[in-house]
């Protein structure tokens, strides 16, 4: 049919719309960024893990719940080639990444010089200094904080997965059937929200650490201002570096996240190069077959044929260019910027309930 409404067709009226509502007070996304050093930034320190998981333990229990369960039926978006994901009914996937869980650790055994290692690997969020799935969001639902965490609006997000796409470790996942698509047009407007880790935002809000740098007994994690821990993060490296038999020099061979993708707040320091983690990582997860352990299992649910390396919600570690100095990226992110803050507005105002429609629990203005 000529006049069928189409995902693009909707934006585009959703655009015009959201223009009227522009001066809101939605907040537009940041478009290009650098680090200023006064952003919080963690060092980990493999050389400690010792695997227990408490920090996942963690973390599920604080923020799992946080996370809604989709409505029944669930809306069948349109076209159907877009894939619907519910994760609701596999919360006690903890291997991997999912809505319901935004960290896990990778248990690696791989030989280096002759010698037998074993090491804990935790992955989540990388929380980028200039974050390709913020800049490159349409719909305004990327955020950054002047403390440097990279978190994604809940009441903004139509889980189009853009932002999956443009991370270079593919760290978000989508749960359709819930967000505020449901309030517009469920099988046109979107497909769910976009899930990862935000650094227990709330709780650094209020001065405290985060749940998993807290729980952790061996102290793996260190967190600070950026300047402060890059400098620590160097000095640990040289240390590994010569522990290791390496020139100090090339201390930079034991740093991950130091450069990839620009930058992040996420250091991780190893007692080994990562060039023999990441292809350790590799090696684990080709060997994960599917329907062979849990979270590739689980994976296998949710797609039918074989993903992107790394789109199973168990993120690779190779070395990573800057993906916003891409003139294309770049070009798109300024494009985008006025443009996602306007179909922000138009989100905010039109997935709004009236507070008489609201449930009880939230009219109580939950944070």
């Amino acid at each position: 049919m000529a006049n069928a409404i189409s995902r693009r067709n909707f934006l585009r009226g959703g655009l015009a719309t959201a223009a009227t509502v522009a001066a809101s007070g939605v907040v537009l996304p940041q478009a290009v960024q650098a680090a200023q050093g006064d952003e919080l930034c963690t060092v980990l320190d493999l050389s400690k893990c010792i695997g227990c998981e408490a920090c996942v333990d963690s973390c599920r229990e604080t923020w799992q719940d946080t996370v809604p369960d989709p409505v029944s039926p669930m809306p069948k978006p349109f076209p159907p080639r877009v894939p619907t994901q519910d994760w609701s009914k596999r919360k006690d996937v903890s291997d991997r990444l999912t809505p319901y869980n935004f960290l896990y650790v990778e248990h690696l055994d791989f030989e280096h010089k002759g010698q037998d290692v074993e090491l804990h690997v935790p992955r989540r969020c990388m929380h980028c200094v200039n974050p390709p799935c913020t800049n490159l969001c349409p719909f305004g639902a990327g955020r950054v904080e002047k403390n440097g965490i990279v978190h994604i609006d809940e009441d903004v997000c139509l889980g189009g997965a853009k932002c999956k796409q443009a991370c270079p470790w593919h760290i978000p996942q989508r749960q359709s059937g819930v967000g505020v698509y449901l309030d517009i047009m469920p099988s046109y407007a979107g497909n769910g929200v976009m899930f990862k880790c935000h650094r227990c935002l709330p709780l650094v809000k209020e001065g405290k650490q985060p749940q998993c740098v807290q729980v952790c007994p061996e102290q793996v994690q260190s967190i600070g201002l950026r300047p402060q821990m890059l400098a620590q993060a160097e000095a640990l490296a040289r240390q590994k570096a010569t522990e290791d038999g390496a020139d100090p020099e090339r201390w930079r061979d034991y740093v991950y996240g130091l450069v990839e993708n620009g930058g992040t707040n996420t250091i991780y320091v190893s007692p080994v190069p990562f060039s023999v983690v990441s292809a350790a990582i590799d090696q684990a997860h080709a060997e994960l077959a599917p329907g062979r352990g849990k979270g590739q299992s689980e994976a296998g649910k949710q797609g039918g044929k074989r993903r992107k390396k790394g789109f199973a919600g168990r993120p690779p570690m190779h070395p990573v260019a800057n993906s916003m100095e891409s003139a294309e990226n770049l070009t798109t992110a300024l494009v985008l910027a006025p443009l996602a803050g306007l179909a922000a507005g138009f989100t905010k105002i039109f997935g709004k309930k009236p507070p008489e429609q609201q449930p009880p629990s939230e009219q109580g203005g939950q944070s």
